[in-house]
């Protein structure tokens, strides 16, 4: 071996061990064994134990919905950064939200901002029919071909504004916002059929933020507090320029 293949031989072995230029089995292999410690060690170990979540948790690949600078940290445990300022929440969070919603297989699901998508992609694979709105135009094409990819075919997407909710398609059997409210949306606990659930995160401060369970009963309403959280704030119209 030469002077200079053996001075430079290090930075080749890591270059080619890099993500960009490893074998694509070799990453599968990878982010499955992250994808599974995700799930033992920040998920059940935290007291998320429905089965059918945990399993949807394991199914959908989490590395697929970060920005290609973030590969390394697809199953830490945090929010990440995504386009337009908005983060794709932390693995711990969307299980909490998707366990508190309590779905069944024949639900009608309202989300309220599809971000990265990857609580779409969950609540998808738990329920018949997800409808997704998503104001900012670059993540819902991203969403889409997510979606497609993955070959989730159950969920419609609409682009918009998310505090209007999806009038045509309610009522629905549960709403999941994934943007903070100041108060509990009245228009969308309009749009919740009577027994529905809605999971919404209440404070504009984000160092003061609730996530709430919210029950509709015939009569009344039931809130349930589920502990601190810190979202990106629900905004009203149409995106900016």
């Amino acid at each position: 071996m030469g002077s200079f293949f053996k001075a430079f031989f290090p930075y080749l072995v890591t270059a080619f061990c890099s993500p960009f230029f490893m074998p694509k089995a070799v990453l599968s292999v990878d982010f499955d064994s992250a994808r599974n410690a995700m799930v033992e060690d920040q998920i059940k170990r935290r007291g998320i134990r429905d089965k059918v979540v945990l399993q949807a948790l394991l199914r959908v690949p989490r590395h697929l919905f970060v920005e290609p600078g973030f590969l390394s940290r697809a199953y830490s445990d945090s929010a990440l950064p995504i386009k337009e300022n908005q983060t794709i929440s932390q693995p711990y969070i969307v299980a909490l939200m998707t366990q508190s919603a309590m779905l069944n297989a024949d639900d009608r699901v309202l989300e309220i901002g599809t971000g990265s998508a990857y609580q779409a992609a969950v609540l998808a694979r738990l329920c018949r029919r997800l409808y997704s709105i998503e104001r900012h135009p670059a993540l819902l094409k991203d969403a889409e071909d997510r979606f497609k990819k993955l070959g989730l075919v159950n969920i419609t997407t609409q682009p918009g504004d998310g505090s209007l909710g999806w009038p045509e398609q309610a009522p629905f059997e549960r709403i999941m916002v994934t943007a903070a409210a100041a108060d509990v949306p009245e228009t969308l606990l309009g749009q919740l059929g009577e027994g529905g659930i809605m999971i919404v995160p209440v404070g504009l401060d984000e160092n003061d933020q609730r996530l709430l369970k919210v029950r509709k009963g015939e009569t009344d309403i039931e809130t349930e507090d589920l502990g601190a959280t810190r979202f990106v704030p629900l905004i009203a119209g149409p995106p900016g320029p």
